[in-house]
């Protein structure tokens, strides 16, 4: 299975971030899900990110809340997330994250929760609810199931807690670029740069940015900050949405856009 590590360590060899899209698995329903995400791959995706449906994805904006109810309705269960993920795994070897509520985890077993989505082919979980203050009720289970930990930074994190943060990170910092929850927005916060930066001086952690990028330009302007990594959900699940009664355009639309973003950060 491939790591972040090896990926991380290829991408800075060729200069460039990392292209992150994410999905909520099962939107709008399994099999299409399943399209989009090896359309992604195909598309350059570098490494996934996935969600589980949540009833309650505090953290998540109006667009990807739609994307869970839709996946939701569609029959997602924990069950057939794994499944979805090994046929992901299957299609290519690329590195999957999951950002997660911890219910859902509980709820399924911690250990056990930790345990089979590695087997899946999971490389990382970031649990979206789940303060680093209270980072004991995962860490030692991902540890032992050899999955790396992921924990999120935003522009109001005070230093020592960035500290803390990456101390406890071993897969990538989820820098949130902007206050808020998930959606794409026009414009990038100009807080960006120096929470980069900052975050840069405190570990060799991969620190990824994520929230509100919305245009290969945002992504551009990313990489030129230095991120490793560059995280697009709401703008890529908005094109699921906006195509839902015509899978071929939903399925062109997302690979025109990935493209487009890998080419911008490319050149970046």
């Amino acid at each position: 299975m491939k790591t972040y590590k090896q990926v991380f360590a290829e991408l800075a060899q060729a200069g460039r971030s990392a292209l992150i899209p994410f999905f909520v698995v099962g939107d709008p329903d399994f099999d299409t899900s399943l399209e989009v995400v090896k359309t992604a791959i195909d598309a350059g995706a570098d490494i996934l990110e996935l969600g589980i449906a949540f009833s309650d994805p505090i953290a998540d904006g109006p667009t990807i809340q739609k994307a869970d109810i839709r996946a939701a309705r569609a029959g997602m269960t924990m069950a057939r997330a794994l499944d979805f993920i090994r046929q992901v795994k299957a299609h290519k070897d690329v590195p999957i994250g999951l950002l997660m509520y911890y219910n859902l985890i509980y709820q399924y077993g911690i250990e056990r929760f930790f345990a089979d989505f590695h087997e899946a082919g999971v490389n990382s979980v970031l649990v979206a609810d789940l303060s680093i203050d209270d980072v004991g009720e995962i860490e030692e289970p991902a540890k032992a199931a050899g999955l790396d930990t992921v924990f999120m930074v935003t522009p109001v994190t005070a230093p020592d807690r960035m500290k803390l943060i990456a101390s406890k990170t071993t897969g990538f910092i989820y820098t949130v670029s902007v206050l808020g929850v998930t959606g794409s927005r026009d414009n990038l916060s100009d807080t960006v740069q120096d929470l980069v930066s900052e975050l840069k001086k405190l570990t060799d952690v991969p620190v990824c940015v994520g929230f509100g990028i919305s245009k290969p330009e945002h992504a551009a302007a990313i990489a030129s900050a230095g991120a490793d990594g560059i995280i697009i959900g709401s703008k890529v699940v908005g094109l699921i949405e906006a195509n839902l009664q015509n899978k071929e355009k939903m399925l062109s639309e997302i690979a025109t856009f990935l493209t487009e973003v890998k080419t911008a950060i490319s050149a970046g």
